[in-house]
């Protein structure tokens, strides 16, 4: 049986390769063999991160471009084909809350910040679809490849608070089916596209709701874990796995599917 699970030449891209899944992200991906894309707005942690690879014996270029601005995306599709000649793969690590868009108890709900809204949802949906409409066409041009989506537990069920978020992330469930149906249906078998469903991990976006400055866990980061079988947050490390998985050969006959890495929070009633 021939199960393969190796990234050993391929080119891959991920966008929000300077947050901290984009971190865990782009090492996983190198440490499979592949050529990683660091992609970000921030110039000097896309660099500090492609060196690190590059010197521990992995192979990384670093990309800097906003997921909305088209030119500056092509720019960097540009740059990964003039050095390498392909891209095999695009990971769309790129999202993510803003303080407008998050609804406190005491908010009135018929009177909700509706730019801050519309801003979270472009962030989340479009900033997903740009980078696919760009790096997917090249994909399309090497003729085989991979796209990943990062969706959440929010489509799954309510989770307060977060209403932008939640209302991108849904968008992103069911792009990622209409995606591959409609890659599928032009493409054969040979552009795939799915997602990982994170639970919930520390990140920059969420810190701040689920501990106190001193660590402990908020009241929310408290109830988080009382849902979670596992009883304790993720570490990104433990998204690699999937991600490669889905990235690989030794997925190439699924598409269209939403993955939960979630401690088993999306299963669980509380009781």
């Amino acid at each position: 049986m021939d199960i393969n699970f190796s990234l050993t030449d391929k080119v891959i891209i991920v966008t929000g390769g300077t947050g901290i899944l984009g971190d865990a992200f782009t090492k996983g991906i190198a440490q499979a063999g592949a050529t990683v894309g660091i992609l970000g707005r921030n110039q000097a942690v896309a660099e500090e991160r492609a060196a690190a690879i590059n010197a521990s014996g992995g192979k990384a270029i670093a990309l800097v471009a906003d997921v909305m601005n088209e030119e500056q995306l092509i720019a960097a599709k540009n740059k990964v084909i003039d050095t390498y000649g392909r891209i095999d793969g695009l990971v769309n690590g790129a999202g993510g809350n803003m303080p407008g868009a998050v609804v406190q108890p005491g908010d009135d709900v018929f009177k909700l910040n509706m730019d801050a809204m519309k801003q979270v949802m472009d962030l989340n949906l479009y900033g997903t679809m740009i980078p696919t409409q760009i790096f997917g066409e090249a994909i399309a041009q090497t003729g085989k490849g991979s796209i990943v989506n990062i969706s959440s537990m929010a489509p799954q069920g309510v989770i307060t608070k977060v209403l932008g978020y939640s209302m991108g992330k849904a968008a992103i469930d069911i792009y990622t089916k209409w995606f591959a149906v409609e890659t599928a249906r032009r493409h054969g078998d040979t552009i795939r596209i799915n997602a990982i469903a994170p639970g919930f991990f520390l990140t920059e976006q969420n810190r701040t709701l689920l501990t106190q400055p001193d660590g402990s866990y908020t009241e929310r980061g408290n109830l988080v874990l009382k849902k979670t079988p596992f009883g304790r947050f993720g570490d990104a490390d433990e998204l690699i796995g999937a991600l490669v998985w889905l990235l690989s050969d030794a997925s190439k006959f699924v598409t269209g599917t939403v993955v939960n890495v979630d401690g088993g929070f999306s299963i669980f009633s509380g009781v």
